[in-house]
């Protein structure tokens, strides 16, 4: 499949009198324009065509998803507005990820690690708004009460895995689908809690927006296997954030490229 097939299959799946198809042939992007709304979106071709290769039709459907409710979205805030009940919960993204809204506004964020960076998104049910400093406003409160509420309301979210072992490293999936899986690593009271259960040294990985892969490693295989399981699920992922796994350590997380020097330092300190 190339960039030309995705933009004829996404033309077939979603309605044509609702949308204007503006394809850029050089860069590889298709802008998405709702005529009613007059606002759009755009799309970079090479990562679909990429996740078509791995995942075949299941691709395609995740960006046809995605267009609906992004647009579904943008239909309810201008018909009802931000008003009623507020859920909010914070987001993982990559340090990549635009750090400003399509209309120029600056997403409200906050510094995470060199990889990644916490944003904050206002639930919308099926899907949800990042939210820009233009919102606050409307939503009635504080850049402050803002990131307060996410952290609260991040502790309420499932926590349910499933596990694996490999060469006797045990590998903890959370996997809701949710589109706050990778966010549960900023929920403190259940990261503790596994700490607390891990006998090796304990890592993260969030490759993209719908996993949190904790592993406990307990030899050095293991840490080859965790690089592994995130490189797979980053190229695979619909919201990738990094491929890079950390070691979590009393709340700090340090990158794992650093970790060839300092694994026999970490396993001594353990004893």
């Amino acid at each position: 499949m190339e960039a030309k097939d995705v933009v004829e299959e996404l033309k077939k799946r979603l309605p044509a009198e609702k949308f204007e198809w503006q394809f850029d042939r050089k860069a590889d992007k298709l802008r998405i324009v709702h005529h009613t709304l007059h606002k759009g979106m755009e799309i970079s071709l090479p990562e679909i065509v990429s996740k078509f290769m791995q995942k075949k039709e299941l691709a395609i459907d995740e960006v046809v998803y995605t267009i609906q409710e992004t647009f579904r979205a943008m239909e309810q805030e201008q018909t009802q507005g931000f008003t009623g009940e507020k859920t909010i919960y914070p987001v993982i993204r990559s340090t990549s990820f635009p750090t400003e809204s399509a209309a120029g506004q600056p997403f409200l964020t906050k510094d995470h690690t060199a990889e990644t960076r916490i944003f904050y998104a206002l639930d919308l049910g099926t899907t949800y708004r990042l939210i820009d400093m233009a919102m606050l406003a409307e939503l009635g409160m504080t850049a402050t009460e803002i990131q307060e509420m996410a952290m609260f309301k991040v502790k309420s979210l499932p926590v349910s895995y499933k596990q694996d072992v490999v060469s006797d490293n045990i590998f903890y999936f959370i996997n809701n689908n949710d589109g706050y899986d990778a966010s549960r690593l900023l929920n403190q009271p259940f990261m503790k809690e596994m700490e607390q259960q891990i006998e090796g040294h304990m890592v993260v990985s969030v490759p993209h927006q719908d996993v949190l892969i904790i592993g406990d490693i307990r030899n050095d295989t293991g840490y080859d296997v965790i690089a592994q399981i995130a490189m797979q699920f980053f190229t695979t992922g619909a919201v990738p954030v990094t491929s890079l796994s950390f070691i979590y350590e009393d709340g700090k997380l340090e990158p794992i490229f650093i970790m060839a020097k300092n694994r026999l330092a970490r396993r001594e300190k353990k004893k």
